[in-house]
């Protein structure tokens, strides 16, 4: 067996997960990038180390591929928190390679990385001379049986020396939880005795691979069909309502407040996605099937414990008969959706004048939507603008939505997500970032390292200068908003400057110059400094708001 140092050990084993590295060189980490390189792992370098993890993470959600972030010990570490307590919360799979104090002891300047770890919720590996590949093994196939962010802990005085030979077992082959057994049954009698069937599919509908399944079995019953913004157009098809929450059309929630029976499969029906508990009727019967081993929320009625695919596929082979979707009352309700939705108000289309005279983000968002590239990959950072996307936009695809920052509510992660997901997008699709200029501001860094990462990226900066969701939600109860706006930045004097193409947009005529770009091609990195009105409240901003005051008054009464 090849001699390897302990560091060269963790990149042996990681290379037979995965290809792509993100981080920043430190101290700690430098005999672990020598050896990943030396065993061609692709590494794409940020400029803070808050970028490495973020841009594993968002690398993975447009891939469905592991990928690895790596920071040196101490603040480089520290650096990396926010975006590995986003990965957390969102249960996405993503190893953070660090540094670590001496196996001898801490040193001064060290801290108790594993503590702080523990304290966001994930696990650290400690590598050691003897077991580097085992440890290395065990902590990736914790990250992907848990979707979850693990840290893999290098001591300083160990990176180096040399790693004692281990015979590795073949990595674990991906296990299926079960289908749902007994439980199914009664699923079965509820959804074939539906006359208003909905089937709402999330984020684990998508990751099971779920799509083509739920989507034959609402044809089977007639049933209408919608998704999170995490399984945007998962579903879609006849009968599809789009999205379900506060990004989604009145219309459509009408017509899912109105189902008997709604089987819920992979979402864990956030908040957010229940309009803070007015999307479902109080008499609708709610069925939830996912890998979790409870229900995730009080409203579900009937749960079952399974992998969403294989369960979907057991469900309609326990469907008795023929479909006669024709007769059926699902169908004629179906048939009435479609009606409804055509003739129903859309998404408000915008204004041509504001009071400040700057863009309306919605027609701005509207005019965008027909000028970029039609293959295109989404992310979005947080912020107030975060609905205009999923709302606007055509995007194919789950995957090709990258929705950080949610899960956390962190702004700051869409540039270096943008990083991750620039190196995954392998198919000509465009990159395209949509952020606010306050959370641009905070990863502006890593602007440079997205210009040096994208074959084809646009980046949309919602510029408001302004703290918009603050502005909003504290501005208009009169409180000072004096730390809530933000000097005017000029974005595209700053990506000219790192070598992007860019324009100021303070017109939707001023779009010309990034269609002209896309027109030629769409190579390299544009920048869209869009000044927008912060006089425009988010719809999803409203409900979230009217939703606080419910419970204060709740709370008060």
């Amino acid at each position: 067996m090849t001699t390897l140092t302990v560091s060269g050990r963790v990149a042996q084993v990681l290379s037979s997960y995965l290809t792509d590295l993100f981080g920043v060189m430190g101290n700690g980490n430098v005999y672990f990038l020598d050896a990943a390189e030396k065993l061609g792992l692709r590494f794409s370098p940020v400029r803070h180390e808050g970028a490495a993890i973020a841009a594993a993470d968002a690398y993975y959600r447009a891939s469905g591929r592991l990928a690895a972030g790596t920071t040196t010990y101490g603040p480089g570490y520290t650096n990396a928190l926010t975006a590995l307590a986003e990965a957390v919360q969102a249960q996405v799979p993503v190893v953070l390679v660090t540094g670590d104090a001496p196996s001898t002891g801490a040193r001064p300047q060290d801290v108790d990385q594993a503590a702080i770890a523990a304290g966001l919720g994930a696990a650290t590996f400690t590598v050691t001379r003897d077991a580097a590949g085992s440890i290395t093994r065990q902590a990736v196939e914790y990250a992907l049986t848990k979707r979850t962010a693990v840290v893999i802990a290098i001591p300083y005085d160990l990176a180096a020396l040399e790693a004692a030979d281990e015979e590795l077992p073949a990595p674990l082959a991906p296990q299926l939880t079960d289908d749902g057994g007994a439980g199914l049954g009664q699923v079965v009698r509820l959804l074939a005795g539906a006359k208003r069937p909905l089937i709402l599919a999330g984020r684990g509908a998508h990751l099971a691979g779920a799509g083509p399944e739920l989507r034959g079995l609402a044809d089977r019953l007639g049933a209408l069909t919608a998704g999170t913004a995490l399984a945007l157009n998962l579903l879609q098809g006849d009968g599809y309502l789009g999205v379900a929450g506060g990004f989604g059309t009145d219309t459509a929630a009408g017509l899912m407040g109105e189902a008997d029976v709604v089987l819920v499969a992979g979402a864990s029906l956030s908040p957010f996605t229940l309009r803070f508990g007015h999307l479902l009727g109080p008499d609708s019967t709610v069925i939830q099937i996912d890998t979790a081993l409870q229900p995730t929320h009080p409203r579900v009625d009937l749960f079952v414990s399974a992998d969403v695919k294989s369960a979907a596929e057991r469900i309609l082979k326990m469907l008795d008969g023929p479909a006669s979707p024709d007769a059926s009352p699902a169908e004629a309700w179906r048939t009435e959706a479609r009606k409804r939705l055509a003739e129903g108000p859309a998404h408000h289309p915008g204004s041509d004048e504001t009071a400040d005279g700057r863009l309306d983000p919605r027609s701005l968002a509207t005019a965008l939507d027909s000028v970029l590239p039609e293959r295109r990959t989404v992310v979005q950072d947080g912020g107030h603008f975060l609905g205009w996307a999923p709302m606007y936009w055509h995007i194919p695809r789950p995957q090709d939505l990258v929705m950080v920052g949610t899960a956390y509510q962190t702004i700051g992660l869409g540039l270096a997500s943008a990083v991750g997901a620039a190196r995954a997008v392998e198919d000509g699709r465009t990159l395209v970032l949509a952020s606010g200029d306050g959370g641009f501001l905070m990863g502006l860094s890593d602007l440079e390292s997205l210009i040096g990462a994208a074959d084809s990226a646009v980046v949309v900066i919602y510029n408001d200068a302004a703290y918009g969701a603050e502005i909003h939600q504290y501005g208009s109860q009169g409180l000072t908003e004096k730390p809530m706006l933000i000097p005017e930045v000029d974005f595209s004097g700053v990506a000219r400057a790192l070598g992007a193409e860019s324009a100021i947009i303070r017109s939707l005529a001023d779009l010309e110059a990034l269609k002209d770009w896309i027109d030629a091609g769409a190579r390299g990195t544009f920048v869209a400094d869009c000044r927008i009105t912060s006089s425009v409240r988010a719809p999803w901003l409203s409900e979230w708001m009217a939703a606080k005051q419910e419970v204060k008054a709740a709370v008060a009464g």
